[in-house]
C-alpha cells in the first residue's frame, strides 16, 4: 500500500502541537525525530551510553513526518496545514523553519521499519520498557517489566518527558493508591503505575488511536483488571466550561469540552457518581498528565478538585521555555511546587495539594 509522507522541518518545542496539527488534518500516523546532537544532556544512570550525535538534525529541532492514504488531495491538506503551522506564532510557539514537503512511499518504509531503533531500557530503578518484538531477560529480581507496542500512539519511554513521568510515579507511588493518566497515549505510564504498586488507574485520551493503542498495551501487561482506559480527558469530566474560548482550545480544538459527544455537564456527573466503569473513586492521589504545557495550565483546578488533600500531580510535556508558565498555573490554583526534573530541553514538575 502506498501512503503520503509529508514532512515538517520545525523546533522541538513545537513537536507535540504540530503532531497534532497533522493528526487533526488526516494523518494515520506520525514519527517524530529530535536533534541527535551530543550537546544535549542525557540521562546515563541506567548504563546509556551515548559517544556519536544520533542523526544530523541541528541543535534544538526536530523533524515531523504525516502519513496519508494516498487516496487524498494532498495540495489542499498542505494549503490547509502551512498557515495552521505558521499561527503557532501567535500563541508564543516558534515552529522554526517550518519547511514542509511531501513524498509517496511505501508502507513498510514507515510502519515497521522504527522497530529497529526501538530497544529495551532502563527508564528507572526499577522500571525496563520492553517492545513485544524484542527478548530481554531482567537484571535484577525486583526489575518491573513494562511490554509496550505503542503503535501509532506517543510514549515509548525514549522521550524524555515519558521517562520523566515514570521516575517521578516511581517516587511518589507507596502502593495502593489510585491513579489518573491524563492523556495516556500508549498507555505506558498507567501500565508503569500499575507496576509499581498502584490500586488502579483511569487512563484518559481523546484520540481515539491512542485509546485503542492503550488498551492493547493494558492487555499485553495483563491489567485490564486494574486499568480502566476512556475516550476523554479530565478537562471535560469534570466540565472544563470555556475552554474553547481560550488560546489554547482554538490552537487544539480536541481540548474542548463535549468532544465525546456528551455535555461536561453530563460527563461530571458520570464521573462524580462513581460509575464502576471508570475504576477510580475521586477523590485519588496522584494524577499524571503528560500533555503539551498549553493544555496543561487549562485545568490544574480540576486536577485540584480531582486530589485528596495531600495527593501528588505530576506534570510534563513541557518545554524548557513553559516552565514558568506551568509553575504560575498551579500555584495559582493552590498547589505547592515540591520537584523539578529536567532532562535534555524538557521538565517535569511535582506538585502537592495543600
Amino acid at each position: 500500500m502506498l501512503w503520503h509522507e509529508v514532512t515538517i522541518h520545525t523546533t522541538e518545542e513545537a513537536q507535540e502541537m504540530i503532531s497534532n496539527l497533522l493528526y487533526e488534518a488526516g494523518a494515520g500516523g506520525v514519527s517524530i525525530e529530535e536533534s541527535g546532537t551530543l550537546n544535549k544532556e542525557r540521562d546515563t544512570r541506567y548504563g546509556e551510553l551515548y559517544d556519536q550525535p544520533l542523526n544530523d538534525i541541528p541543535e534544538g529541532e526536530a523533524v515531523i513526518k504525516g502519513y496519508y492514504s494516498e487516496t487524498l488531495n494532498m495540495d489542499a491538506i498542505i494549503e490547509e496545514l502551512a498557515p495552521r503551522v505558521e499561527e503557532l506564532r501567535e500563541f508564543g510557539i516558534d515552529p522554526g523553519k517550518a519547511l514542509i514537503s511531501w513524498k509517496t512511499v511505501d508502507e513498510e518504509e514507515w510502519a515497521h521499519a522504527w522497530k529497529q531503533y526501538f530497544k529495551p531500557l532502563r527508564v528507572s530503578e526499577r522500571l525496563t520498557i520492553k517492545p513485544t518484538w524484542e527478548e530481554y531477560t531482567p537484571e535484577s529480581p525486583g526489575e518491573a517489566i513494562i511490554e509496550l507496542d505503542p503503535g501509532m500512539a506517543f510514549g515509548t519511554g525514549t522521550h524524555p518527558t515519558t521517562a520523566l513521568c515514570l521516575r517521578a510515579l516511581e517516587k511518589h507511588i507507596r502502593g495502593g493508591e489510585e491513579v489518573i493518566d491524563v492523556g495516556t497515549g500508549s498507555g505506558i505510564l498507567a501500565v508503569g503505575a500499575m507496576l509499581l504498586g498502584a490500586k488502579s488507574v483511569l487512563a484518559l485520551d481523546l484520540d481515539p488511536v491512542a485509546v485503542e493503542s492503550a488498551r492493547e498495551n493494558v492487555e499485553l501487561n495483563k491489567l485490564q483488571h486494574a486499568i480502566t482506559v476512556q475516550e476523554s480527558d479530565l478537562l471535560t469530566l469534570l466540565g472544563g466550561e470555556g475552554v474553547s474560548d481560550t488560546p489554547a482550545g482554538e490552537m487544539w480544538p480536541s481540548a474542548r469540552p463535549g468532544m465525546n459527544g456528551k455535555t461536561a455537564e453530563a460527563e461530571a456527573e458520570d464521573l462524580v457518581s462513581g460509575e464502576p466503569t471508570l475504576g477510580v473513586t475521586l477523590p485519588v492521589q496522584i494524577v499524571v498528565a503528560n500533555i503539551l504545557a498549553e493544555i496543561l495550565v487549562l485545568f490544574t483546578d480540576d486536577v485540584y478538585r480531582a486530589l485528596q488533600p495531600g495527593g501528588i500531580y505530576i506534570t510534563s510535556g513541557i518545554y524548557k521555555d513553559k516552565e514558568e508558565l506551568v509553575k504560575q498555573a498551579l500555584s495559582g490554583s493552590g498547589f505547592d511546587i515540591k520537584e523539578v526534573s529536567r532532562e535534555e530541553d524538557w521538565v517535569a514538575i511535582t506538585a502537592g495539594k495543600r
